[in-house]
């Protein structure tokens, strides 16, 4: 390991991070709130912490390491939870301690969307736009961390596209360069951001609100400025809620190949993003059937807008909700929707969860030995689209599953031992390791009532689902610290 060139990162990032502090500052200005001492004491903490690890690693001319890169990854997310927590600290109305708000700081740069704050409609538009605001960042950095950082350290999805699959990735790297690399993804993610705000402006959002829902659907979030999070809008909002969020949970590497070459049968032609729809087609069909058979809602158009937008958003892992009881909903479709949460998006993407990919790769497995217990002697290789998967990717992603659902165990076993109730902490451990937000139980609206060690636990596996679970898990070998 080495200090230097990861106190010179950290330390550039803080300051970055800094200045996006002072922009709840004009949201203050304009509507005339005067709530501008949070953002000031956030924004000269985190400065002057930045100033010092720059200049205390300024001197240093090495260069970060694979070992150094790990540890920069797990450090971005951990130190922008910390100082991203001190404007909810010192905000006037939130009356928030240390550990929720480090819980909601977290929450919001992972782009899981899980709160412990009451009466949102109720607070200071400028914190209502920096909540919104760090799940644009955290987004941001997530497509950046998954297209460009985790492959070159050898683990996420995108290195399983580029290792083997077919696809746009495959033809060469997006850019030569990772800063051409992140420059050209920040022009696609913030082009989104852009018609996502337009969509939401043209169909009936006053401009405030149309800023905020944007910035959480692009970066599959799920915060809202108001407690009923996207309760009670049209059908028109929910369509454009629902294009966005399948969008934003689209690989964007995918993105950029369509954009480059001007063509939308890039998306068909790849076989994630197939199995992406066809999911999330089938689980909304499901859903919606249900909710129609059972009488649940007031008239089979709400039963459709209602399941087709829940579906779109846990299938996304956006988190945001049409309906508060859908907790409540009959039979098994609580549960169907926590597992879609569980199952996420495509690799390469804003989303969270297994990803499409492993997920297909996984069932492909399955029915490879069924046959092989009828044909012993067979050889039956896996394909992915058009490609033939090697045993080492198939390996990698048995260890992945494997990985996920044994750290995800031991943390819903960790919220049982702290009194939780097994359905709320089953529920809220699957919402914030696969980065979803909303859970069921206690947890279905609001995560306040929570123990504080509950709060810590649940900080983790946010931090787990995010960084793709090696990641973390990587730093607990002893081959990692041996020289």
């Amino acid at each position: 390991m080495r200090p230097g060139p990861i106190f010179k990162v950290l330390g550039t990032l803080l300051m970055f991070f800094s200045v996006t502090m002072l922009t709840p500052i004009i949201v203050s200005w304009i509507y005339h709130e005067h709530n501008l001492f949070p953002f000031l004491i956030s924004f000269v903490i985190t400065m002057s912490s930045g100033l010092l690890f720059f200049l205390a690693s300024a001197r240093s001319k090495k260069h970060l390491t694979v070992k150094d890169g790990f540890i920069v990854v797990i450090a971005v997310w951990s130190v922008l939870g910390l100082y991203g927590s001190i404007p909810y600290m010192y905000s006037k109305g939130l009356y928030l301690g240390f550990s929720d708000a480090v819980f909601e700081s977290v929450s919001g740069f992972t782009t899981t969307g899980a709160t412990v704050i009451h009466g949102l409609q109720n607070l200071p538009k400028s914190i209502l736009y920096y909540r919104q605001q760090s799940q644009l960042l955290g987004g941001m950095g997530i497509i950046i961390l998954s297209v460009a950082i985790l492959p070159m350290l050898g683990v996420g999805g995108m290195q399983l596209y580029r290792a083997e699959a077919n696809g746009p990735w495959k033809e060469n790297k997006l850019t030569p360069k990772i800063a051409d690399t992140a420059k050209v993804l920040w022009m696609i993610y913030l082009l989104l951001v852009v018609l996502c705000i337009v969509s939401y402006r043209v169909a009936g959002m006053d401009w405030f609100y149309a800023i905020c829902y944007a910035f959480s659907t692009i970066g599959t979030g799920g915060f809202a400025p108001t407690d009923a999070s996207f309760a009670n809008q049209t059908p028109l909002i929910y369509s454009v809620a629902i294009f966005f969020m399948l969008i934003s949970a689209t690989s964007f590497a995918l993105h950029f190949t369509a954009f480059r070459k001007l063509s939308v049968k890039v998306y068909w032609r790849d076989p994630e993003f197939r199995a992406y729809i066809f999911w999330g087609f089938s689980m909304a069909v499901i859903v919606i059937l249900t909710l129609i058979a059972q009488g649940v809602e007031k008239g089979n158009e709400n039963a459709f807008w209602d399941g087709l937008f829940q579906v779109a958003s846990f299938v996304s892992n956006t988190g945001f909700t049409s309906n508060s009881a859908y907790h409540d909903w009959p039979l098994f479709v609580p549960i169907l929707l926590m597992i879609i949460g569980l199952v996420g998006g495509c690799a390469g993407s804003t989303s969270g969860g297994l990803k499409i990919v492993r997920a297909v790769l996984i069932r492909k497995q399955a029915f490879r030995e069924a046959r092989r217990l009828v044909h012993p002697n067979g050889i039956f290789p896996i394909k992915f689209g058009n490609k033939v998967m090697s045993e080492s990717v198939m390996s990698s992603v048995w260890g992945f599953v494997a990985a996920y659902f044994m750290l995800f165990v031991i943390l819903w076993l960790c919220m049982m031992g702290l009194g939780v109730p097994s359905i709320t902490a089953f529920s809220a451990v699957a919402a914030c390791i696969s980065n979803l937000g909303p859970g069921l139980g206690e947890v279905g609206v609001n995560y306040a009532n929570l123990p504080t060690a509950g709060h810590w636990v649940l900080n983790l596996a946010m931090l787990i689902g995010r960084l793709e679970v090696f990641t973390v898990v990587v730093l607990f070998t002893s081959d990692f610290w041996r020289r």
